[in-house]
């Protein structure tokens, strides 16, 4: 059954409800020029009020692994999802709690995850300036071939309404919805959250 995680969360209202319509894992992130950034007094707040056997994903954009190493044992989060022009040096040295992010454009975006160990990789729509959260969907024949590199995390215009269809193109290992499911950037619409949920799992 493909994974699902629930991005950008900022309350603790939205992360209880995905937990409880069934979501595998959250995120939480940590870029201040998102609209869905979350301080890390405020996302330790809600990790601590969190059922377990739900995955904590702080989302990093260019941050020092040195800080990024310290969020996540301030927060108790199991991975850091890196959005940014992280080497593959900095990368390993997370392994093997790293989510290497990658927007994808052409088939030599996915080519370059072979430079890259990782724990998941997890490939989203390229925007010029957006390193993620865009809403917009890409060419998901090229994430198949990615999935010769290890376990694939499909983002990117993913929708209640489009995401048993992206499951059954790609067969990734998760999926990953941020703005797909939202009223507002950084406030989740609970149907949509459930009905995305539903979906995936029912692939």
């Amino acid at each position: 059954m493909t994974k699902v995680k629930i991005c950008g969360i900022t309350n603790l209202e939205d992360a209880l409800f995905a937990v409880d319509a069934g979501t595998d894992a959250l995120g939480l992130v940590f870029y201040p020029q998102s609209p869905r950034y979350i301080t890390p007094d405020r996302a330790r707040e809600i990790v601590l009020r969190l059922p377990p056997f739900v995955a904590k994903v702080g989302v990093f954009v260019n941050e020092e692994m040195d800080r990024v190493k310290e969020i996540m044992a301030y927060c108790h989060l199991d991975y850091a999802q890196l959005h940014g022009d992280e080497t593959p040096e900095q990368v390993a040295a997370l392994a093997p709690r790293a989510i290497k992010a990658v927007r994808v454009r052409s088939a030599a975006d996915v080519e370059q995850l072979s430079a890259y160990r990782a724990a998941a990789y997890l490939l989203d729509a390229y925007h010029p300036t957006k390193p993620g959260g865009t809403g917009e969907t890409w060419d998901w024949g090229l994430a198949v071939a990615a999935k010769r590199y290890g376990p694939i995390i499909l983002a990117g215009g993913l929708t209640p309404d489009n995401v048993t269809d992206a499951i059954a193109r790609v067969h990734p290992y998760a999926v990953d919805v941020s703005s797909g499911v939202e009223a507002a950037p950084g406030i989740k619409d609970r149907q949509r959250v459930r009905r995305f949920i539903t979906a995936a799992k029912g692939a």
